[in-house]
This record gives structure tokens, C-alpha cells and sequence, in this order.
């Protein structure tokens, strides 16, 4: 399963969103299930339950996606990606907004890589890939091509997901950061049900069965 993060607030957010996640499904066979929070999300939900529900579905995650686009990142994006970091789980961030921002310096290269359009707080995290490419060249070159407007949106949505399934692959092979037995991977998800607060480990009364879920996967490197 794939956590898809990312902004949910219009039209364009919402179907883009669902486009490219069932377009992953279809390309990968299967393998990749997206898991969309505005699936979930109910208006008349309170806050914490909100925030609380998204927390819980991305801890029980395999991967996840990260939607970094903006000329500044979505706050509620970004606590969502450093609580996967915290919890070792694979990450893909996905970039197609063609504006240059951040503060790490265009061009500027760190530790042999390009810079990110970020903020440099949100870089450079181990078991983390990023795809990034212009929206606006590639919605032009499978436009160009006509067919009309059904086939424009199958063309490019295919060719986005094509390219998220093969950084899927690769970060999905890189080696698991969290080490050791099977209690310090409980103690660890543990501490990430209970920190937050307000209720969020009442969502997930037994974390063993994810950490031997993803463990049997090979997405954690425990010895027993």
C-alpha cells in the first residue's frame, strides 16, 4: 500500500490526485495500491479526528508519495513526511511544478546531487527518492500529439505514473535504516502512536502486527 500525500483543496487537487493514483495501480499490475486521504476525509469531522485518521493509515503504510509542489510546500505535507521518516517507511517525492523556489540555491549541488525547490529542511533523507519533472513540457508534448482531450489525460497520466512505479522500485529496494529485533521496531511505532497525543494510538491498539506485516515484506531489517 502507498500513502499518497499531498494537497486536497479543489478540483484540481481532488481529481489529479485520484488520475494518478489509479493510473499507478494500472501500471504497476497491482503491486501499488495508492491510498488517498481525501478518500477518507469527511467535513464534518473534527480536526483532530482528521489529523489523527491520516497519521494512523500512513503508519500502516508501506511507501509512500509526497506531492512537493508549490513555491511553498503544503505545512500539512511536510509534518506527514517527516512522521515517515520517522517510521523508516520508503518515500517518493514527487515534484511537476516548473517554478524554481526553495533556499538551497539553483543549481547549487549538495553532497553530489542537484538542489531541491524546497526548503533544505526537507531534504536529504536516507530510503527517500525524488521524481521531478516540468508539468507544463510534458502536458505540451502529449498535447501536441491530439486525440483530443481523453487521450491527452491518458497519455500523460500513464507516462507520470510509468515513471513514479520505476522510483517506487528503487526506493522500495534500498536498504531498511530501522535495524534490530522486532520489540525495538514496536517501542519505535509505539512512540509515534503516542507522542502525537489526542487519541491517535486508540486508532491502532496493536502496532505489532504492522511491524511483522512490513518485517515479512522486507521493508524492516529486524533480526527476530
Amino acid at each position: 500500500t502507498i500513502y499518497f500525500a499531498g494537497e486536497l483543496f479543489d478540483h484540481k487537487d481532488l481529481i489529479g490526485n485520484a488520475l494518478l493514483a489509479s493510473h499507478i495501480g494500472r501500471v504497476s499490475d497491482g503491486r501499488y495500491r495508492c491510498v488517498l486521504p481525501q478518500d477518507m476525509e469527511q467535513t464534518s469531522a473534527r480536526a483532530v479526528q482528521v489529523r489523527n485518521q491520516d497519521l494512523a493509515t500512513l503508519l500502516k503504510c508501506d511507501l509512500a508519495i509526497f506531492n512537493f509542489d508549490g513555491v511553498e510546500l503544503d505545512s500539512g505535507t511536510v509534518v506527514e513526511f517527516m512522521y515517515a521518516k520517522m517510521l523508516d517507511i520508503p518515500c517518493l517525492v514527487l515534484r511537476s511544478d516548473f517554478r524554481r523556489s526553495g533556499d538551497q540555491g539553483a543549481g547549487e549541488r549538495t553532497r553530489d546531487r542537484e538542489s531541491d525547490d524546497w526548503n533544505l529542511m526537507a531534504s536529504f533523507y536516507p530510503r527517500t527518492r525524488k521524481l521531478q519533472f516540468d508539468a507544463m513540457e510534458w502536458y505540451q508534448e502529449e498535447r501536441a500529439r491530439g486525440d483530443g482531450l481523453e487521450a491527452l489525460t491518458e497519455r500523460l497520466y500513464r507516462r507520470i505514473a510509468s515513471a513514479v512505479v520505476t522510483e517506487l522500485d528503487a526506493v522500495r529496494a534500498e536498504q531498511p535504516l530501522l535495524q534490530g529485533s522486532r520489540a525495538d521496531a514496536e517501542r519505535i511505532y509505539l512512540w509515534a502512536l503516542r507522542f502525537p497525543g489526542s487519541g491517535l494510538d486508540q486508532l491502532v491498539p496493536d502496532p505489532g502486527e504492522i511491524v511483522a506485516g512490513k518485517a515479512a515484506k522486507g521493508l524492516l531489517g529486524l533480526t527476530i
